[in-house]
């Protein structure tokens, strides 16, 4: 870890775990089973200190650096990749909106309940017919007196049904040129009229993230709730998405990581043709194919985990680490998988959750030609 990680921040690693050893392990395969991580699990989390370590003392948190958000998301991937998706979306995704751009009001409504795991959170960008083109979406919100009048349908929202509050993107001016100049940002609490949790959505892998529809039909919205200024929204998310990417490529940094343990483990102890699969000259140079991929992914991550707690901007950068180790991490499945043999097509080897679980890595936060584009663009301007 070099020099990133403090004697405090490991303390804080080192409680952690404990407390998932005990609340979380035992449980995890039921939660994956039963497609939930239960609300008490949640407050444990809170209650223990470890939700949203970035968060001002002011406003509830800690107000902690980065690297303790990175420790959480950490630990939680290594328990499984449906435990860590929203607990650290809404710890160190979501709740960042509330605290950079909130008002003093709700910064007191939604923040010090969502520190202690009493509140969970969502944001709303993706739509049935918009994802990664943003500036695309078809969710407006009308201005009317001291209401917004909210319409429209997102989809494939992490933790949509058990969300307290939404981060929801819509455009306040449809007529904008260029679009993504009449976007703004809405919390939309539940229980607000109009609006409606859709179906819970079935996944292939990631089985206890709760990820799901939100429908807004003439959803009255007050107007205090818009985040911001109005039809500043795009530039809130391009600001915060830098902090997201590095997220998810801590994830699925995790998940390689994680592949390669067990089945290390794996070849060592199975046997074929009377010799060790681990002794075969194949098995140990596909070890160290990804062994050497996963280090160079290990470093780069620290390297842009200590530039961002830093202050500096690495768009590119992220971006280069989030395309680069999510596709690093969808080969080392796949290699891993093949090591196992037939038992690593059998749900009752770890190896296949997590095989199930990586692709969409891949997809969400913005996919991989996506940070392609970002990258170029970076380049050339």
């Amino acid at each position: 870890m070099g020099n990133l990680f403090t004697e405090e921040h490991e303390m804080f690693r080192k409680s952690l775990r404990k407390m998932l050893d005990k609340e979380a392990y035992p449980y995890f395969e039921e939660w994956e089973e039963k497609r939930d991580v239960p609300r008490a699990f949640w407050r444990k989390l809170g209650e223990n200190g470890f939700l949203c370590p970035m968060i001002s003392e002011e406003n509830g948190g800690l107000g902690l650096d980065f690297g303790y958000s990175m420790i959480l998301t950490e630990e939680l991937e290594r328990v499984g990749a449906g435990l860590a998706s929203g607990i650290a979306l809404h710890s160190d995704i979501v709740t960042p909106y509330i605290e950079a751009y909130g008002t003093e009001e709700q910064k007191r409504r939604w923040l010090p309940k969502s520190v202690t795991g009493e509140l969970i959170s969502a944001v709303a960008m993706t739509e049935p017919g918009a994802g990664s083109d943003l500036a695309g979406i078809s969710t407006t919100a009308r201005k009317e007196g001291d209401y917004y009048i909210l319409n429209g349908e997102k989809t494939f929202i992490t933790n949509a049904i058990k969300a307290d509050y939404v981060v929801v993107v819509c455009k306040t001016d449809p007529q904008a040129t260029p679009a993504y100049k009449g976007i703004s940002l809405l919390a939309v609490e539940a229980g607000t009229p109009g609006f409606k949790k859709g179906k819970k959505l079935d996944k292939i892998g990631m089985h206890s993230a709760d990820t799901g529809e939100l429908i807004f039909e003439d959803a009255k919205v007050p107007a205090e709730n818009l985040l911001g200024e109005q039809g500043k929204g795009f530039y809130y998310l391009m600001d915060k998405l830098q902090q997201e990417r590095l997220i998810v490529a801590v994830e699925v940094q995790i998940e390689a990581e994680e592949m390669l343990r067990l089945t290390t483990n794996y070849v060592k102890e199975r046997k074929a043709f009377g010799s060790r699969i681990a002794d075969f000259q194949n098995t140990q140079f596909k070890l160290a194919e990804m062994a050497t991929e996963i280090d160079i992914g290990r470093t780069y991550i620290n390297f842009l985990a200590a530039k961002h707690i830093a202050g500096e901007e690495i768009v590119k950068e992220v971006s280069m680490a989030k395309w680069w180790i999510s596709e690093m991490a969808k080969r080392v499945a796949s290699e891993c998988l093949q090591l196992h043999g037939g038992y690593g097509y059998m749900e009752e080897y770890e190896i296949a959750r997590r095989y199930r679980d990586i692709p969409v890595a891949a997809i969400y936060a913005g996919t991989t030609e996506i940070m392609k584009g970002i990258i170029a663009k970076q380049i050339l301007k």
